[in-house]
């Protein structure tokens, strides 16, 4: 015992306490509720999603890419697919900035049709980049990852976010998103692609969510959904969940043509 004064942490203070396992609860809530206060504070109303591979270059680093291994001549086999499918980071780059300055015309107080991605490097970047050029704010959804996902640079540094826990970043990525891109990717892709898809064809998600899936090369290959329609796995009218389209133009007329029709005339926040 002592006469010198004490003083006890505060629990909410208290970091040992805080990333304890006692404390999960409370730090899964504070990704539901820090998220909520800013997209509030910000007006973000409803989102679009953009999915796709971290791993896709710019065609311009694509190409750097590329000279660089013939030089060396090492992976130049590697580096022509880069090429090739670096398609997609300027398809997403363009189709982000369309849709921007189209929701930025909207004339609406409150901030619609925002672009959202995951945040990191390749089409994510894309998308942000896109949506950066064009002048309007954008979404990324970070995670924390054993090989650090760092922030791409042209995330609207207010609507930054860093999660930990997977499902609380997929429920920001479901609960604002009024459309949805599925540009080609990997397991992260497929993932966030079929659980939303599942949440949808159950009706855990009953508003109206136009899922195009971009690159028919790519998604005809990658999953064949006849094949399940032929096993009896899935409905014929499955189908109609996702619209498959190959053009930045094919996609913005579909997209800003269901948000039009399903969404515009929405006069109640989705918050």
């Amino acid at each position: 015992m002592t006469d010198d004064p004490f003083f006890p942490i505060k629990a909410y203070r208290d970091e040992n306490f805080l990333n304890s396992r006692a404390a999960r609860p409370l730090r899964i809530l504070a990704e539901y509720m820090e998220p909520e206060e800013r997209f509030r504070k910000e007006q973000v109303r409803d989102t679009i999603v953009i999915f796709g591979s971290a791993r896709i270059l710019s065609a311009e680093n694509a190409q750097k890419a590329l000279k660089s291994a013939k030089e060396s001549g090492s992976d130049v086999e590697k580096a022509e697919k880069a090429v090739k499918m670096s398609r997609y980071y300027e398809d997403s780059r363009e189709l982000a900035a369309r849709l921007t300055t189209w929701s930025k015309g909207l004339d609406r107080e409150d901030k619609r049709f925002v672009i959202c991605t995951g945040g990191g490097p390749g089409i994510m970047e894309a998308a942000s980049r896109g949506a950066s050029e064009a002048k309007g704010q954008n979404v990324g959804l970070n995670i924390s990852l054993p090989f650090e996902q760092y922030a791409n640079p042209y995330i609207t540094r207010s609507l930054a976010f860093k999660f930990h826990y997977f499902f609380t970043r997929k429920f920001w990525f479901a609960y604002l998103a009024k459309a949805i891109v599925a540009m080609p990717g990997g397991v992260g892709t497929l993932d966030e692609l079929f659980e939303t898809l599942t949440l949808i064809q159950t009706q855990k998600i009953r508003k109206k969510v136009p899922i195009v899936l971009y690159g028919k090369e790519f998604w005809d290959r990658v999953v064949d959904f006849d094949a399940l329609v032929e096993f009896g796995t899935i409905n014929a009218e499955d189908l109609k969940l996702f619209h498959r389209s190959d053009s930045v133009d094919d996609t913005f007329e579909y997209l800003t043509g269901e948000l039009t029709e399903h969404h515009l005339s929405d006069p109640e926040p989705s918050m």
